[in-house]
């Protein structure tokens, strides 16, 4: 039975008034709009529905809209504005880490949640972090050496 739930969204409040085992890609995707954020797998392996949840990367086709209750969710779409990129937006974009960029939506907020608990991360560990987050056309190396730069330049705000 679909009844409103109250989450915060890119920092606004919103309530969607849906079942609560919806996965969340899906309520963010069809209900409130945010098409960045992407489903490819659909069973949480190949990390392009990443979105942050209270600051932690979670995989939101295997979240449910249910456990998200009362949290902050952030999107691609709150992290930067197409006039004023974040700064791991204008890391992967000064690298050219994308391809399709199907799986960028995933791979920058995970990078983001890695760079906010861990502003200086080795190769090792920006690599662990993206270890769940795949792309297909093969921009591995240039995505992992987007991050290290950034984390040598100051990390993220």
């Amino acid at each position: 039975m679909a009844k409103p739930i109250a989450l915060t969204l890119n920092g606004k409040k919103v309530s969607v008034d849906a079942e609560g085992s919806r996965m969340l890609a899906h309520i963010l995707r069809e209900d409130l709009g945010q098409t960045g954020t992407k489903i490819g797998c659909g069973q949480g392996h190949c990390g392009a529905c990443t979105v942050l949840v209270d600051g932690e990367a979670v995989r939101s086709c295997s979240t449910s809209l249910a456990s998200v209750a009362g949290k902050e969710v952030l999107t691609i779409e709150g992290l930067g504005l197409p006039n004023a990129p974040h700064p791991v937006q204008e890391a992967f974009m000064a690298h050219h880490a994308f391809q399709c960029g199907f799986c960028t939506p995933g791979m920058v907020l995970s990078a983001y949640a890695l760079l906010k608990k861990t502003p200086k991360p080795d190769r090792r560990q920006v690599a662990e972090a993206l270890d769940g987050n795949l792309c297909r056309c093969g921009a591995h190396v240039r995505i992992l050496t987007a991050i290290e730069d950034l984390a040598t330049k100051g990390g993220v705000r």
